[in-house]
């Protein structure tokens, strides 16, 4: 795959070069597009797919806006 780099202008700075578009143009095709729990064979990998989905309500080392790393 080439990437594509282009040009612009940054805040105080001269032109910067940037990492353009780099997916693949196209739609999905087939009915089994989307349907993850299909593709998941036991419970354990389909466990395993939500708590990597929703880490912020799950996760032990990641902190969102409602846990604090050091307490008040």
């Amino acid at each position: 795959m080439e990437y594509k780099i282009e040009k612009k202008s940054a805040p105080g700075r001269e032109e910067v070069e940037v990492l353009g578009a780099t997916f693949e143009e196209g739609k999905p095709e087939g009915e089994e597009m989307g349907r993850w729990r299909q593709k998941l064979a036991s419970r354990e990998e389909k466990l395993k797919y939500l708590q990597t989905g929703e880490r912020y309500w799950y996760g032990k080392d990641w902190y969102g806006s409602e846990k604090r790393k050091n307490p008040a």
